[in-house]
């Protein structure tokens, strides 16, 4: 290595000693107004930098030990001399502004940051999830059968919806499962078949009574149970990874404007790409992303893909579209060599701009659906009870009873809340 080189590098060093100390004082900045658990991030955030800016301090002297001064021209001389008395007076300045806001701190909040440095005993616990006999049982009727058809690539559908949900089964057990609840429920609907070809169930006492029609009138109404409830519980079954990835979506999709922010505000500090992920895992204030961002981790970690494989990966097997494109984009950043606070901090800002349309619009609806359930609910009942009431009276059309009308209409009005909580519920987005 040339003189001119080691110069160079030395340069390097000194500016990114000078970036470090920079970072550090926005950091003090911020803590004067900082609540005592932004100022324990705070804190730690600033132990690190501490730590970054004394390993870089000593790349510094072992870099300056192998160049003579003798060596080094004049001008490089100078422009270093004077960017070690900028690093002087930042520390300087750094020191006097510590002291100040510890001055300004009281005697409870100096008692409340000693009990949260004190290291605390970590217990692991760890989890031992046994598979229950019901999935054994599955895989041994069904196991080879479903084997079979994922060769065949019959499923491709399915397993991808079963990687994207995070449900936790392999595509063999959830299919071997998928066919023996199936065949319990053909075994349910032949009971309940059997049921109906001889007893009635009436509103009235007694309750279940003998039925009085003829064997094939009787079969031809209830024979339709036995295909019914089988093809219901199947497709039910089929469907529900797509619909439990949907709904993963919808709660990545909420955490992820200010999961972004958070990682803006970490990538500003000089560390790898990786160590984002495992803080934003590591905090537990986004527990759908966490699940995400560990089988992302456990690309790397385990399997030793490089980042930019393993983020081009999870987003082509996590269910958010777009996280898919925050993964998708952060690779192309870190191939291009790109600035990731930039980028971070753009992203964060047009995904917080989306999540606030979105609770417009949810607002909107739920305004919406709150005039239809006044028309349905309020006033519909009350027509429908007049007009019953009137046909009784009258003797027009069906002619029923007053306990059996109140039944009817307290029947409706119940079902149609129950369809009104569940559909809210479903739309209702979680609180960030």
């Amino acid at each position: 290595m040339t003189t001119e080189e080691k110069v160079q590098k030395i340069k390097e060093v000194v500016f990114r000693e000078r970036k470090i100390i920079k970072e550090i004082n926005s950091l003090l900045d911020y803590l004067k107004d900082a609540d005592e658990q932004e100022r324990e991030m705070i804190d730690a955030q600033i132990e690190k930098l501490r730590v970054i800016l004394k390993k870089v301090n000593e790349e510094l002297l072992i870099s300056l030990g192998g160049v003579p001064l003798i060596e080094i021209p004049l001008k490089d001389v100078k422009e270093i001399e004077s960017a070690t008395e900028v690093i002087k007076d930042l520390t300087k300045k750094t020191d006097l502004k510590q002291k100040k806001i510890k001055e300004k701190i009281s005697e409870l909040e100096k008692e409340t940051m000693k009990r949260l440095k004190k290291k605390r005993k970590k217990i692991k616990i760890k989890k031992e999830k046994k598979i229950s006999s019901y999935v054994k049982f599955a895989n041994s009727l069904f196991g080879n059968s479903v084997k079979s058809l994922i060769k065949q690539k019959k499923l491709v559908t399915l397993q991808k919806d079963l990687i994207k949900s995070n449900l936790g089964y392999t595509s063999i057990t959830y299919v071997s499962l998928l066919f023996l609840t199936t065949v319990i429920s053909l075994i349910g609907a032949v009971l309940i078949f059997a049921f109906f070809m001889f007893f009635n169930i009436s509103p009235d006492l007694p309750i279940i009574t003998r039925a009085t029609e003829g064997f094939i009138t009787r079969f031809l109404k209830v024979f339709w149970i036995i295909f019914v409830v089988p093809i219901g519980t199947f497709f039910f079954m089929y469907l529900y990874p797509s619909l439990e990835k949907k709904s993963t979506e919808d709660k990545i999709n909420q955490e992820l404007p200010f999961a972004t922010i958070h990682m803006a505000a970490i990538s500003g500090s000089l560390i790898e790409p990786i160590k984002v992920f495992n803080i934003i895992s590591a905090t537990k204030e986004y527990p759908h992303l966490e699940k995400e961002f560990n089988k992302l981790l456990n690309e790397i970690n385990v399997y030793g893909y490089d980042i930019v494989t393993a983020l081009k990966d999870s987003a082509l097997n996590c269910p958010s579209i777009k996280l898919g494109e925050l993964f998708n984009g952060l690779a192309t950043t870190i191939t291009s060599g790109g600035d990731l606070y930039d980028f971070f901090e753009k992203r964060s800002q047009s995904l917080l701009f989306e999540y606030r349309l979105d609770r417009e619009k949810n607002t909107k609806t739920a305004e919406t659906f709150m005039d239809i359930y006044i028309s349905v609910v309020i006033a519909t009942p009350m027509i429908l009870m007049l007009l019953l009431m009137m046909m009784r009276i009258s003797g027009l059309g069906i002619s029923l009873s007053t306990s059996m009308i109140t039944f009817l209409i307290i029947g409706a009005v119940s079902l149609i809340n129950v369809f009104f909580l569940v559909f809210l519920q479903l739309k209702q987005p979680e609180a960030a």
